[in-house]
């Protein structure tokens, strides 16, 4: 059996559909003839571990750990966790911040290159050197972000040889929040600089999404091939008890970051609560994960906060059941440009689970284009109203929601038939949205496939 060396920053994994990608490679690598060894920090600063995601993992995973040393023990000690608004899923975005918090990202984006976990990078060369003269691998994987995990990638693949792909789950200096950075521009030049050189060093070159691909092709003569995220068929195997309570479930899960706060679906839903007793009796905004503080807020002020159930951190299971047994799943995209270009690593699995996709973002975006080529859901502009998607998932008897099926919703990246658009079904004694079949396109970001794809390129590279 061949041998890979897979340097990932997460291991546990925490529950982020993007992280758990190379949980489900390693989990299928072996059957395809490849034993996966991860290297990853011991002490790792990390929003949630899944255990519930260990059990996947096949023996064969050798697992090598060292410490790193990070400057994230300081930044909480000074911040306080908790304490930041605008900065609890996502602290480098685009929203008003304090004069400390200004003050803490200016030293995170001039003091560390091109992360807070440069410091992993010297000392794990070194220790890998030494144990591949011992313990010889095919390939090197390197897994970021973080992005300075290639940089490891890069010192291996100097001093051995060793064939190495830089495996890139989100762009680098195109990433969305970059130009959110504080960067002095000696610093900025550095990070274009250190991208070059892992994009031209490296044997090959990963993306999860075309676009990023086509970026990172434009700037480089290594191969760059396309291996998206996806979802484990075997997640959704499970049978789950049929719902009995009347409810019907908005559901997001994961990291809710206030950049990509939907107000107007939290006006939309306020407003059908309004015109409806019976839909305020049954709604319920139900929120799986880690969520910024003016989600929550937004939420209240619209009058929703009888609605709002917030479940805390879940592990994947039972994430993966909240999505099944949800009515409408949200999927909102945050507020910038190059975001339009990836791919949220969930959506692969609200795709998989059945119920009609909401998403909110760009309509010309990747996402949008995901949802609308495997006729999963619909993807609506921030300033767009939802409502009458809303109204026909739940079926609700009004002349509004009647008329509103004649016709597509404005702003909307859906290009089918009116009647294609999700409806609810009238018949049930429980307002549910029919389940629309998934058409062949989303059977190819199964993992199981994708680690078939993964396999065939980490032969030809290791050859």
């Amino acid at each position: 059996m061949r041998r890979v060396l897979i340097i990932s920053y997460y291991w546990p994994p925490t529950g982020g559909s993007g992280v758990q990608r190379w949980v489900k490679f390693a989990k299928y690598l072996p059957s395809l003839g490849w034993q996966p060894v991860v290297y990853t920090p011991s002490n790792p600063e990390q929003l949630a571990v899944d255990e519930s995601l260990l059990a996947e993992i096949p023996a064969e995973v050798e697992v090598l750990k060292q410490p790193i040393r990070e400057p994230y023990a300081i930044y909480h000690k000074l911040m306080g966790r908790g304490a930041s608004k605008g900065a609890g899923v996502n602290p480098i975005n685009s929203q008003k911040k304090s004069w400390k918090q200004k003050l803490m990202l200016w030293v995170r984006s001039n003091f560390f290159v091109p992360d807070p976990r440069a410091g992993w990078v010297r000392p794990s060369v070194k220790f890998l050197s030494a144990y591949l003269q011992e313990h010889p691998v095919d390939v090197i994987v390197t897994t970021g972000p973080p992005q300075s995990v290639h940089l490891i990638g890069r010192g291996l693949k100097r001093a051995l040889g060793v064939p190495w792909v830089a495996d890139f789950r989100d762009p680098w200096t195109r990433m969305f929040f970059f130009e959110n950075l504080p960067l002095l521009p000696w610093v900025r030049r550095r990070h274009f600089k250190l991208e070059k050189s892992v994009l031209d060093e490296a044997s090959a070159v990963i993306s999860v999404t075309p676009r990023v691909q086509t970026d990172f092709a434009s700037m480089t003569s290594t191969p760059v091939h396309l291996i998206t995220n996806g979802y484990d068929e075997s997640d959704f195997a499970a049978e789950l008890p049929p719902r009995t309570d009347g409810k019907f479930r908005v559901v997001h899960t994961g990291l809710f970051a206030s950049d990509g706060n939907p107000l107007e679906l939290w006006n939309a839903l306020a407003g059908l609560c309004s015109e409806s007793a019976d839909f305020a009796s049954r709604l319920e905004i139900r929120l799986a994960g880690k969520v910024d503080p003016e989600i929550v807020e937004a939420i209240t002020e619209a009058g929703l906060g009888a609605q709002l159930k917030l479940l805390g951190y879940l592990p994947h299971p039972e994430s993966v059941a909240e999505l099944r047994q949800a009515d409408i799943i949200l999927l909102p995209l945050r507020h910038s440009p190059e975001y339009s270009k990836v791919y949220p690593g969930k959506i692969f699995e609200c795709m998989a689970a059945g119920p009609a996709v909401l998403g909110i973002g760009p309509t010309d975006s990747a996402a949008a284009e995901l949802l609308s080529s495997t006729g999963t859901g619909l993807m609506f502009d921030w300033n767009a109203d939802p409502s009458a998607f809303i109204r026909d998932a739940a079926a609700l008897p009004s002349a509004a929601g009647r008329e509103a099926r004649l016709s597509t919703p404005k702003n909307c990246s859906f290009s089918g038939a009116p009647e294609d658009v999700p409806q609810g079904d009238p018949s049930t004694g429980i307002a549910r949205p029919l389940r629309r079949p998934r058409t062949a396109a989303a059977s190819d970001y199964s993992r199981r496939f994708l680690t078939e794809k993964l396999a065939e390129l980490l032969a030809k590279i290791s050859n």
